[in-house]
């Protein structure tokens, strides 16, 4: 039997379940249908059935956001040591059950194996990256001044609400829910509508690895119903979000009446900027690799290309050749490297944009068709001879589509790059140190790396700038999100105060 034979039985038997029951609300540890019904989630291999998903309205919302209230003073109250010891233990679960995560995972979402085989495990890193700082998280300063001392201290804000995206939702969701349990909060998390499983899955393990009854709740269904109920629930004192930039602006309108805080990771049309003393063959397997793995669908993807115009020729035609060379198939394949789009929505505004760039007089160097006649699958897109006011340089694609921008000079390359409404993420090839640390100083983006892609350090700040994000995750800031700092000062000696009304 070959791999991918193998893999399709193994998701079958794991997805047997969700058809025969479906996939249900956990409320206070109690699994609870949707009182709105159900939809159904399909597969962007071939638009098959998964499964029936409980649609949540805010009645269920509300259950859970009480839930979560009820649970919170005894979690946060819990020492921190316990509560490291419940998180390693989730964590522990989930590598247990990583094929199942990643077999659901490459279903629901089209990703490929080679990349949500790993997911999994991220997730189970996550878990015990922040379990490890829980005993720590109330940890505050002392500062010294002439006559006084302060003490700070950090406590858990209270019940959150985490909204996950449909785009690697596992890893996501542990990188949210997890720092949030660290810190002593509650969480009501709801998924994305078009990628339930694994979020399921997730809150299955939190129960067996015994996390008390309320501590995480699950809710499943719409942005309009549940998210809004969820962003507007004055119980519910701050919202975690990852997805779009205009929807992270609805939540915030929604969520202004009870003055939550919130913390968004948004779009991006991150730059990914070769200069001409670049190592070619590098640039060229990060510049690859960032904008089509994952079928481009990331939010750190490199989606414009900025090369200097004395390498552009060679540079796109070796481009040219590997895009042209990149393996669009069954996500469970081992060698596929592309993937479905999510859904058919998503697979017309990829397309559309295909149509847009050649009307605007791009170049399409490869790509810009459909494989197929099932599921949602795009061929891996170039677009060359672009210029930076083009909406295919301007606009967020979303999929395994790259626009690339000549520039002449460091100056225009900056000013191209900066010249978006997102500022999430950089890129930088170049082996000029003073180069690369002026520009990255000038470039408008939460996080650059240069001369690599994009690997995460968990105690590094993850978040953007304008449009991109509101907000910082990874290591204490996390914490700075998802506890409030308290300051009391002790006068010390005879600490002289002023008389009133002697």
């Amino acid at each position: 039997m070959s791999d991918l034979a193998t893999r399709l039985s193994q998701l079958d038997a794991h997805l047997a379940r969700f058809r025969e029951g479906g996939i249900v609300n956990l409320i206070n540890g109690q699994d609870v249908p949707g009182s709105g019904g159900s939809f159904e989630t399909r597969s962007p291999v071939d638009d098959s059935l998964i499964c029936a998903v409980s649609r949540s309205t805010a009645a269920d919302v509300d259950a859970a956001a009480k839930a979560a209230k009820a649970a919170f003073p005894a979690w946060a109250a819990m020492d921190g040591t316990k509560r490291k010891a419940i998180l390693h233990r989730i964590a522990d679960l989930i590598v247990e059950r990583a094929e199942e995560i990643a077999l659901c995972e490459c279903w629901d979402t089209g990703q490929a194996w080679r990349f949500m085989s790993k997911a999994a495990l991220r997730g189970a890193e996550n878990f015990r990256f922040f379990a490890d700082q829980a005993p720590g998280a109330r940890d505050g300063q002392t500062l010294h001044a002439p006559g006084q001392l302060n003490v700070t201290s950090r406590h858990p804000i209270g019940p959150v609400g985490v909204i996950t995206p449909w785009n690697t939702p596992f890893m996501l969701s542990t990188w949210k829910i997890a720092p949030a349990l660290a810190a002593g909060c509650t969480v009501v998390h709801k998924p994305a509508e078009f990628s339930p499983l694994t979020a399921r899955v997730l809150s299955e393990i939190c129960r067996d690895a015994g996390l008390p009854d309320g501590v995480l709740n699950l809710v499943n269904g719409f942005g309009e119903d549940a998210g809004k109920a969820l962003t507007e629930h004055p119980d519910i004192k701050a919202i975690a979000f990852v997805g779009e930039s205009k929807t992270g602006s609805m939540i915030m309108k929604q969520g202004a009446d009870t003055l939550k805080r919130v913390h968004f990771e948004l779009g991006g049309k991150n730059p990914v900027i070769v200069f001409e003393d670049a190592e070619i063959e590098r640039a060229l397997d990060a510049v690859v690799f960032m904008i089509y793995s994952l079928n481009g669908e990331r939010c750190t993807s490199s989606s414009r290309l900025l090369v200097h115009d004395s390498i552009a020729d060679d540079f796109h035609a070796k481009l040219e050749a590997r895009v042209k060379n990149l393996k669009v198939g069954h996500p469970l394949d081992p060698a596929t490297e592309i993937g479905p789009l999510i859904h058919k929505v998503h697979y017309d505004k990829v397309m559309s944009y295909v149509e847009i760039g050649k009307s605007e007089g791009a170049t399409c160097r490869a790509g810009g068709s459909r494989v197929g006649e099932e599921g949602w699958f795009v061929r891996p897109t170039l677009f060359t001879d672009a210029t930076p006011d083009m909406r295919i340089a301007q606009e967020e694609v979303f999929g395994p589509f790259l626009t690339s921008i000549r520039f002449k000079d460091d100056a225009e390359a900056l000013s191209i790059a900066n010249n978006v409404a997102y500022g999430l993420t950089g890129y930088l090839w170049t082996n000029d140190l003073t180069r690369a640390l002026n520009f990255s100083d000038k470039l408008e983006a939460g996080m650059i790396w240069v001369n690599s892609e994009n690997v995460r350090h968990l105690p590094t700040p993850f978040g953007g700038v304008k449009a991109s994000g509101v907000g910082r995750d990874g290591g204490d800031w996390s914490f700075d999100f998802y506890m409030e700092t308290k300051n009391t000062s002790f006068a010390l000696g005879a600490h002289k105060i002023q008389r009133l009304g002697a």
